[in-house]
């Protein structure tokens, strides 16, 4: 199973959200680039970025650390974060990123999504994020009254290579993942699943095993706030990669 250290990124710093909030966050001492060394001398092979700035503005705001990052270590990075347009998806790639998450603009316009799974082939993530069964939108300001399940449907045969299932209410909050609700997009879902949201400890991360030990379409899981609160302990969190 992958494990995906998180790194939110704003104003230059490691930040953590509560459900999303931009007015209830945690922010850390260490760059975003002392972050991504730390978890590559660690061991783990797999990074989750989230650039915070990108997701207000709709820019590639931090794309400058992010081209440090893969260039300074040998790391499979996924990001997101206000990817809006064809060109922005073009940058990451040609930055050597692994994966380009889409979230609110996919899901806002489908023809968006299906343009840029054709133009990127492989290298297009979705990011569905959810409350009570129902997509949110724009920094989870606002709810699309889209049935998670229904919207999966519509757009599964696009080609995106990874999905990433984000309970809302779960995310920030270390109470746990949502376990169940992603076990139900996992059996619709085309491609492969990343569990996301509420990891509080390292059972989590057993759990979360336990589902791909029985689910081949479970992927991995996101881990942030728990590592930088030091809920979860790194030695112990990268023995969970191939144990």
């Amino acid at each position: 199973m992958k494990i995906f250290p998180a790194i939110d990124i704003k104003d230059k710093k490691c930040v953590r959200l509560v459900k999303g909030n931009f007015d209830n966050k945690t922010e850390y001492e260490v760059s975003p680039v002392e972050q991504a060394g730390k978890y590559k001398d660690y061991g783990f092979k797999n990074l989750h970025i989230v650039d915070l700035d990108g997701a207000l503005t709709g820019e590639t705001i931090n794309l400058d650390i992010i081209q440090e990052i893969v260039k300074k270590f040998d790391l499979k990075i996924e990001v997101g974060g206000g990817v809006r347009s064809l060109e922005s998806i073009k940058k990451y790639t040609d930055a050597g990123v692994e994966k380009v998450i889409l979230g609110s603009a996919a899901i806002k316009d489908k023809n968006f999504l299906k343009e840029a799974c054709k133009k990127f082939p492989n290298k297009i993530a979705l990011g569905l994020d959810a409350k009570e069964g129902y997509l949110s939108v724009s920094g989870w300001k606002e709810n699309s009254y889209q049935p998670t399940l229904d919207f999966l449907k519509e757009v599964n045969e696009f080609g995106f290579s990874r999905l990433i299932y984000t309970d809302i209410d779960k995310d920030g909050m270390k109470q746990g993942p949502n376990f169940e609700e992603t076990s139900k997009v996992s059996n619709i879902s085309n491609c492969p699943v990343i569990i996301s949201g509420g990891v509080s400890s390292i059972d989590d991360i057993k759990k979360a095993k336990e589902l791909n030990n029985n689910n081949n379409n479970i992927e991995g899981i996101i881990v942030g706030k728990a590592i930088y609160d030091g809920d979860i302990n790194l030695d112990e969190l990268v023995k969970e990669i191939d144990a």
